[in-house]
């Protein structure tokens, strides 16, 4: 028998996004799937219906169940397929409880890498001090910043955090004639040299670059990482970009270094909390860019998540290695 496969999410139209119509009919192929999408309060109201479920899938708005939860509800479960990014918030007590959980961090991190570098070879330009510049003292003035850019070949880059996404990043790089510097306690000496960048400390890495990338982990330990220091360090004109999270960040520490040197710029897609409170003075500082959280996947983008995660479920029904399964000990260090 076709092992039974079910939707969980307390968003039906997530699904609907990101596990398209393509997606679904080769689910079907390799499973008993049914197609209704069950919230929690699905999932509670009726405990004993999803007693024989041994695969689910889901994506953003996955539903947070406890161990006792699971235990009851899902005594069969093996598998949880996430089409989205980070499994923190609702993957520790599945593993305890022995299902096996995969996410696909891996799609959702091509965009992010895309829209990284995107931002860095503008960086590199001077683009955005250098517009700046135009809209408020003129062309001389703007046509002066942009003397003192080096463009995209040979300036340095700091990438802080080498995991899937700041791997990318670095790989797309490879594309131009960069210097690349990386912060990673758990980056090895070989797979460095593997990527052609130089290790380095954080304030190794933000006083000889001239774009800071962070990509670090969200956990306890990268809580406010990053602070006025290291700001402070900066070279003149250079730019801070944050795709990652924003709790690695001293925010108030930013405001500062960003009131005090009119030349830098940050480039924030992610804050904390998100969004800013009213008022916050990422809203109004004009060397500060604000987006609202949009390097993830987005538009027909998301399918790709569906996608590796029908790859996944392929691979494992079939005993084949899966990529992206997740382990407890990778969450320590996982976004």
């Amino acid at each position: 028998m076709a092992n039974k496969a079910i939707f969980l999410c307390n968003d039906a139209s997530v699904i609907a996004r990101v596990y398209d119509a393509q997606t679904r009919a080769a689910i079907s192929s390799l499973c008993e799937l049914d197609e209704t999408v069950y919230s929690k309060a699905d999932v509670l109201a009726d405990p004993t219906r999803f007693s024989d479920v041994e695969i689910a899938f889901s994506s953003w708005q996955m539903p947070v169940f406890t161990e006792e939860e699971i235990k009851a509800c899902f005594p069969s479960l093996k598998c949880v397929f996430y089409g989205a990014g980070s499994v923190q918030f609702f993957a520790r007590p599945f593993l305890a409880c022995g299902v096996k959980v995969f996410s696909a961090w891996a799609a959702n991190a091509v965009p992010v890498a895309e829209m990284t570098l995107a931002l860095i070879i503008l960086s590199n330009k001077g683009y955005f001090l250098s517009s700046r510049v135009y809209s408020k003292e003129g062309r001389a003035a703007a046509d002066r910043v942009f003397s003192l850019c080096a463009g995209n070949y040979g300036e340095t880059v700091g990438i802080i955090g080498a995991g899937m996404i700041g791997k990318l990043v670095i790989n797309m790089l490879k594309s131009y004639k960069l210097k690349v510097l990386v912060f990673d306690p758990f980056l090895s000496d070989e797979d460095a040299d593997a990527l052609g960048v130089e290790k380095c400390s954080l304030e190794e890495l933000f006083s000889r670059s001239f774009v800071v990338s962070n990509h670090l982990a969200n956990n306890e330990q990268t809580k406010g990482m990053l602070k006025y220091d290291l700001f402070r360090l900066m070279r003149k004109n250079a730019v801070f970009i944050n795709t990652g999270r924003g709790a690695q960040i001293v925010e108030d520490d930013l405001v500062r270094i960003l009131k005090e040197r009119a030349d830098l710029t940050a480039l924030l897609d992610v804050t904390f909390p998100e969004p800013p409170v009213d008022g916050h003075e990422f809203y109004t500082l004009e060397n500060c860019i604000i987006t609202p959280h949009i390097a993830g996947s987005a538009g027909s983008e998301v399918s790709r998540m569906g996608e590796y995660m029908l790859s996944e479920c392929s691979s494992y029904l079939s005993k084949k290695p899966c990529k992206y399964e997740v382990s407890l000990k990778m969450l320590e260090t996982m976004a």
